[in-house]
Order: C-alpha cells, then sequence, then structure tokens
C-alpha cells in the first residue's frame, strides 16, 4: 500500500470514529448561537468544554499528519466558533467585565489549583527556611536579605507607620500599586524562559518574608511587624503566588503537552495563565491601596490582624465559591 493509500485508510477510520463527537459540537455550538451560552444546562456545558477540547485535539492531530484539506478547514472552524463561546467572545464588553470577575477568574483559580498549590507550597517552604535561619543566628540574615531590610541588627526601632507621611498616601499607594504589579508581571513572564526567573522571584519574596519577620521578632516587634503587613500582606502574597502559577501554566506545554502538538498546548494555557495574570493585577490594585492607606495607620495591632483575617476569609469565599452557580466549561 502506498503511503498515500495508507494516509486515506487512516484518515477513513478517525472520520468515522470522531465524526459523532464534531457533530453534536455543531449542535451544541448552533444552539448558542441562537439563545446563547444561558441556555444550556450543566451538563450540557460541561459536554460543550469536553467536545470543544476534543476537536482541538482532533485538529492538532489532523494537521500533524496531513489529512484532506478540506477535513482540516472544517474543524478548524468548527473549533473557532466552539472557542468564541469558550472564552467569552459572543459578549459585551460590560457583561464580559462582570463575568470576568463572578465567574472566568475564580473558576481559572479552581481549576489552577495545583499550579498554585504547588507554588504556594514553594513560597511557604523559603519563607520558613529563612525565618529558622535568621531565628537561630541573625547574622545569616546578611546572606538572604538585602542589607536595607536587616534595620534590627543595629537596634533601629519598628516604626509601625513605616515613616510615610498620610499626606502622600495616594503617591505611596500608586507606587506600591505599580511596583508589586511589575513584579507580578515579571513573575508571570519567566514562564517564557522554563520558569526559571518566575521560581526564582517566588523563592526570592519567600526568603524577603520569613528572613524579615525573623529580624523584627528576634528585636521584639514580630506582633507588630505582623500586624503591619497583615490588611495587605494576604491578598498581596497570593497574588505573588498565583502569579507564579501563572508562570509556571506557560511552561508546561514544554514538559508536558500532553496529547496537543506543544505549540497548541502552549497557546491553551497562555490563554488561562492571561485570565489568572489580569485577576493578580486587580488584586494588586487592592492591596496597593490598602498599603498606602490603612496599614500604616496606628490603630491597634489587634484591629490590623482582624482586618487581615477578613481578607483571608473573603478570598476564600470569592476563589471557593464565587462562579459555582453554573457548571464552568471544561476545557481541561
Amino acid at each position: 500500500m502506498r503511503p498515500g493509500e495508507r494516509r486515506d485508510v487512516r484518515q477513513s477510520v478517525f472520520v468515522a470514529r470522531r465524526k459523532a463527537g464534531w457533530d453534536r459540537l455543531e449542535e451544541l455550538v448552533a444552539a448558542l448561537d441562537r439563545r446563547g451560552i444561558r441556555s444550556l444546562a450543566p451538563g450540557e456545558l460541561s459536554e460543550f468544554g469536553r467536545l470543544y477540547r476534543w476537536a482541538t485535539s482532533d485538529l492538532a492531530y489532523a494537521d500533524g499528519h496531513r489529512f484532506d484539506p478540506t477535513l482540516r478547514a472544517y474543524l478548524n472552524r468548527l473549533t473557532a466558533r466552539a472557542h468564541a463561546f469558550v472564552y467569552g467572545a459572543k459578549t459585551g464588553e460590560p457583561d464580559r467585565l462582570r463575568r470576568f470577575f463572578t465567574h472566568a477568574f475564580p473558576e481559572e483559580f479552581r481549576r489552577s489549583k495545583w499550579y498554585i498549590v504547588a507554588c504556594a507550597a514553594l513560597f511557604a517552604s523559603a519563607a520558613a527556611l529563612a525565618y529558622w535561619l535568621v531565628t537561630i543566628k541573625p547574622v545569616n540574615a546578611y546572606a538572604l536579605l538585602p542589607a536595607e531590610l536587616i534595620t534590627p541588627l543595629h537596634g533601629s526601632l519598628h516604626d509601625t507607620n513605616f515613616k510615610f507621611d498620610r499626606d502622600l498616601a495616594p503617591l505611596i499607594s500608586s507606587a506600591i500599586m505599580t511596583n508589586n504589579i511589575r513584579i507580578a508581571i515579571i513573575t508571570f513572564a519567566g514562564g517564557a524562559l522554563l520558569a526559571v526567573p518566575t521560581f526564582y522571584f517566588l523563592l526570592f519574596n519567600g526568603l524577603m518574608v520569613g528572613g524579615t519577620g525573623a529580624l523584627y521578632t528576634n528585636a521584639g516587634y514580630g506582633y507588630d511587624f505582623w500586624a503591619t503587613i497583615a490588611p495587605h500582606g494576604a491578598i498581596e502574597l497570593t497574588a505573588i503566588v498565583i502569579s507564579a502559577a501563572a508562570g509556571t501554566m506557560l511552561a508546561a506545554p514544554v514538559f508536558n503537552p500532553g496529547r496537543l502538538r506543544r505549540v497548541d498546548a502552549l497557546k491553551i494555557n497562555a490563554r488561562r495563565a492571561g485570565i489568572l495574570i489580569l485577576g493578580v493585577c486587580c488584586m494588586l490594585l487592592i492591596a496597593g491601596t490598602i498599603e498606602g492607606f490603612f496599614s500604616p495607620l496606628r490603630f491597634p495591632p489587634d484591629v490590623r490582624l482582624a482586618v487581615g483575617a477578613s481578607t483571608i476569609v473573603l478570598m476564600i469565599v470569592y476563589f471557593g465559591f464565587v462562579g459555582r452557580d453554573r457548571a464552568p466549561i471544561d476545557t481541561d
């Protein structure tokens, strides 16, 4: 059998096995065109996401085996039509913005939970190691932290206000937001370099938090220090971990593309990571506002810790429960 004949036979078998799924995906896309995404039941949404994922894989397979151009063009059109609904391209701008915060971001957070858990564990390990090393031997801080952070070793007092002039709060808040967003974007973009810069920034931030906390604790200001960073710190550190998870997701297809070609897997993960990093930027705007206007004020430590605890509770509610009113479109 000649190579062309073998390819024809392989294509015939491929079409026979997959056509039913393509037909069903066409039916669902047609229903979405007529009545919108709210017309589908939760089970149909899950089925739609699964069929979309299979169709993109089938398209990659057909391209890789150089099947008939007509078949490839059909699969390309079908996945493009489905893609518009998976990523919300059919909705208006106000609705897209609302759905981003009420569905896309918290749903993507939950879908990416293992990336986030892994990065959180790495961050926490670095912070715990730095805290332990500086606690048992404060001079270790010189090997772990920038020199300007090692003030307690010289006997200086911890200023709860961080020496902020309250009249400059808007400027300080803006500077904090800009710096934190820059760090988050660099951490995310590091995924393009096999996540090496991503892990560097994640570990560096973990060492800074743990080492600095140990320094202030050794100097007798630990409770006040943690109370001062608590209101904004929970949001800020969570955002850093999420940005690292997004960068890791960007690098993952290089090592494990699954059934897809690496370039196709990279495109899918880049879209998912983009949702996370956009959400991170919004989180850092909130954290910067709190850090600039609230954290420097001399409220009692218990009040500051209570505010920090409330932000943790709100994040748990948001990431754990918001957007669960309908079954998410599963494209994993």
